[in-house]
């Protein structure tokens, strides 16, 4: 199973910061039931353990920072202990699966039906994950334009539902025909989207200043959708690969992970109190 993951997403492939690669378990222990998450917490930890799961596959990195002590006083110390004494083991694919060809952004492109799919930020020539086809985001065609307005209300139907939602900066009324998508946080590629031409860029994690500085300079309208709801596509290609080439069990946890739970709309100027006098 570690074989044919690495084969698909070469660790050599992750960007310098990033940890991925086995984190947990025996290399050689036969593996029966893999569950596909974003993020490795309680609640998917619980669901691999409820499915009889021998192995978790996660996007995010449980260990990316260094620690001192795995001791169950700590958060992530707990999920470790659980791990161990439940007997799953944890394999993480990141950035490596950001890059690859197809990876995270191609499920993405895949909920909008983009076409002539190119990579947004490609690798610097002579790194390991360089090459044709690979690198971050995907940009490509609509099926049909779409105005902003209605790119948004579509985007919030093809992705995973979440309580943030999907927001949009720029003009309603434009009209969008290319589409730029990163799974994940996105801001550091506003300027490959607007190098690159296209009417629109789809990502997460977009802040206040970039994105007003973006729109200022006459960037690419821009929509924000939740980071868990930009990378669970991902899963169910993951998932069909690994089905398919070492004829595992293979399940896709729809757990949301994304930390926001709550989202209030102004209410519609017709829904408004009117002003009362003393």
């Amino acid at each position: 199973m570690v074989a044919e993951l690495e084969r698909r997403y070469p660790p050599a492939w992750a960007e310098e910061w990033d940890r991925v690669g086995l984190v947990l378990g025996e290399p050689c222990a036969p593996v029966r039931r893999v569950l596909c998450v974003v993020d490795v917490v309680p609640e998917t930890v619980a669901e691999a353990i409820d499915a009889g799961a021998d192995l978790i596959v996660a996007h995010h990195p449980l260990l990316l920072r260094g620690v001192s002590s795995v001791a169950p006083t700590t958060y992530k110390g707990r999920i470790i202990h659980r791990l161990i004494k439940a007997d799953v083991a944890l394999y993480v694919a990141h950035t490596n699966a950001d890059v690859a060809d197809p990876g995270v952004s191609d499920a993405l492109a895949a909920r909008f039906g983009l076409t002539d799919l190119r990579p947004l930020h490609r690798p610097a020539p002579g790194s390991a994950a360089h090459g044709a086809g690979r690198g971050v985001g995907r940009i490509g065609e609509l099926p049909a334009p779409m105005t902003l307005a209605e790119l948004t209300r579509h985007a919030a139907a093809v992705l995973p539902a979440t309580a943030w939602g999907v927001r949009a900066a720029g003009d309603p009324h434009r009209v969008v025909r290319t589409l730029a998508v990163s799974g994940g946080s996105g801001d550091s590629f506003l300027g490959d989207a607007t190098v690159a031409g296209v009417d629109a860029f789809l990502t997460a994690d977009l802040r206040h200043h970039p994105a007003g500085e973006h729109l200022a300079a006459e960037g690419p309208a821009l929509l924000d959708a939740a980071h868990w709801a930009t990378e669970r596509p991902w899963l169910d290609d993951l998932a069909a690969v690994l089905r398919e080439t070492t004829g595992v069990e293979t399940l896709v946890s729809d757990l949301d992970t994304d930390p926001w739970t709550v989202h209030a709309a102004p209410p519609a100027a017709d829904d408004k109190e009117p002003d009362r006098e003393g």
